[in-house]
């Protein structure tokens, strides 16, 4: 989280920055510390429904956490508000609850639109409202309207549907909406407007689509607007303090500082080396992880590795083949086939897609299992991929920062920061994957010739020196692996190659620039045959 704003005090635990009284022109503006006792301990003090609490309890959700206690009786209130904790604080059923716990009593459809910056965090918020809604037994339908899905079936469906909560990507939304799908969804009833990560969405990349959104959806005065972050950009803050249809009271601003920037367990390393011999120093971390992987996910691996042996065998049996030796040994470098399974979960984040896919296709070559998770990706792929990698039927993910923000990935043992994030919040977005809920993490970053001043700001900024990750002292053995990690890395890039890898999405590219100049020639056209419009 960024520093509290100015004139907080800086020995509190706590302080509220407004008066207690809000008034139509002040943001009122809370800030809390996460050790420090939620108000509300308990849902039903906080003035949910029994339905929904019974709901939460048999999804093991039993207190609220310090987000939800400070905003969820605010957005009950009806106000406008901006919440800001760190990824994996619940900020989620903020929303979700008080959103969830009007429908009961008024099952409207197009009462909620949810609009989230990737597809897969649009897949996890949709899985979340749907075992929440379903466990109330209140009949909610939710929709989920992403890109990459065939649009006219998507179109269909929520015709027919009629949802009550829609979980969308900002672009496919108003494809459909410029289709004339608002009307046969109610949205023109819709009362709960949300964006989560919303220093993500309130960017110039979203910024089109949001602006005609913010023109179809009904107006400011009925509709209450909720905002999610884990970081309070500038962006986000100007929205706290955009002017208000008069009557309506300034948004709330709750947040939650964290007592340290990135957790206590979290071990930060770093590797510096020229950049254009990364790939063998990565080899060699994969090989010789510095963090081993926990005792719960080896017995679960193990057990997983002697059923498929036992399978195997008896399919040879079946085939009246000889079984195949076994060795017996679970040593991480018995066997090449073993020694990936046994690697901690880890997740290797890249600034580029091309660059994801290309050390994917090299890692593989060189035997370590891995997939990837990057905006080139079909989404069928991309969802396929993760699951696999939560399901831990492989151990490495490698991502764009699309894989840092928001997602459900538990468990994660080891980050690996191949391309450093040029802005602090986003370092701690993606190594605060690892270290979770008091477990030991690790996290390494390779520094390169371009990166120091970065990495002097992020070391400034998280009050933390990174330290020289040990066991790569011996340059000569781990440059022994020179040709053949460049081997695979070249093989990785042929085959990109082959498969036209980004050709798609530059044709896309290409026809949306091609549109975008169309319109504006035909606006041109228009306001020169018509000069009084």
């Amino acid at each position: 989280m960024p520093p509290a704003a100015t004139g907080a005090s800086s020995s509190a635990t706590s302080s509220t920055m407004a008066s207690s009284k809000a008034s139509a022109s002040a943001v009122e503006e809370i800030a809390k510390s996460a050790s420090e006792p939620p108000k509300h301990t308990s849902f039903s003090s906080i003035g949910i429904s029994p339905m929904l609490i019974r709901s939460l309890a048999s999804l093991q959700i039993k207190v609220p956490t310090p987000i939800q206690s400070l905003t969820i009786p605010s957005v009950l209130e009806g106000r406008d508000l901006v919440g800001g904790a760190q990824t994996g604080s619940g900020k989620t059923l903020c929303f979700a609850l008080p959103i969830l716990n009007r429908l009961i009593k008024d099952m409207v459809g197009g009462f909620a639109v949810i609009l989230t910056p990737t597809r897969e965090l649009g897949v996890q918020l949709h899985e979340q409202f749907v075992a929440v809604g379903e466990g109330a037994r209140m009949g909610l339908r939710c929709a989920l309207v992403l890109g990459g899905m065939d649009m006219m079936k998507q179109a269909s469906e929520l015709a027919s549907m009629r949802p009550h909560v829609i979980v969308a990507t900002p672009g496919r939304l108003v494809d459909h909406l410029r289709s004339g799908g608002g009307e046969e969804w109610g949205l023109r009833r819709c009362r709960f407007l949300v964006l989560d990560e919303a220093d993500r969405l309130l960017t110039d990349t979203f910024k089109p689509e949001l602006d005609y959104l913010y023109s179809v959806l009904p107006s400011p005065k009925t509709l209450q607007t909720l905002l999610f972050t884990a970081t309070l950009t500038p962006e986000v803050e100007e929205f706290a303090k955009s002017k208000r249809p008069e009557g309506k009271l300034a948004p709330m601003v709750c947040k939650i500082e964290m007592d340290t920037k990135t957790p206590e367990t979290l071990e930060q390393r770093y590797v510096f080396v020229p950049s254009h011999i990364r790939e063998p120093y990565l080899y060699h971390i994969m090989r010789h992880p510095p963090i081993k992987p926990s005792s719960e996910r080896v017995r679960k691996l193990k057990a997983k590795r002697e059923a498929e042996r036992e399978r195997r065998a008896e399919n040879d049996r079946k085939k009246g083949k000889r079984p195949r030796a076994h060795h017996g040994s679970d040593s991480e470098d018995s066997d090449d086939e073993g020694a990936g399974l046994f690697l901690p979960a880890t997740i290797i984040f890249t600034a580029r897609c091309k660059t994801a896919a290309t050390l994917s296709g090299m890692l593989s070559e060189l035997g370590i299992p891995n997939v990837s998770l990057h905006s080139h990706l079909r989404q069928s792929e991309r969802s396929d991929n993760l699951q696999a990698f939560r399901a831990q039927h492989v151990p490495v993910l490698i991502a764009t920062d699309v894989g840092s923000r928001g997602l459900d990935i538990p468990d994660v043992e080891m980050v690996v920061n191949w391309d450093l994030p040029s802005a602090w919040q986003d370092y701690v977005h993606r190594v605060g994957r690892t270290a979770r809920n008091g477990k030991r993490g690790f996290a390494i970053s390779f520094i390169t010739e371009r990166d120091i001043d970065v990495v002097h700001s992020i070391e400034a900024k998280i009050n933390t020196k990174l330290t020289e990750l040990e066991g790569i002292e011996d340059e000569d053995k781990i440059l022994e692996k020179l040709n053949t990690v460049a081997t695979a890395k070249r093989v990785a890039t042929m085959a990109m190659h082959d498969a036209k890898f980004g050709e798609r999405q530059q044709r896309n590219y290409e026809k949306k620039l091609a549109k975008q100049k169309a319109d504006k020639r035909a606006a041109k056209a228009a306001r020169k045959d018509n000069p009084s419009a």
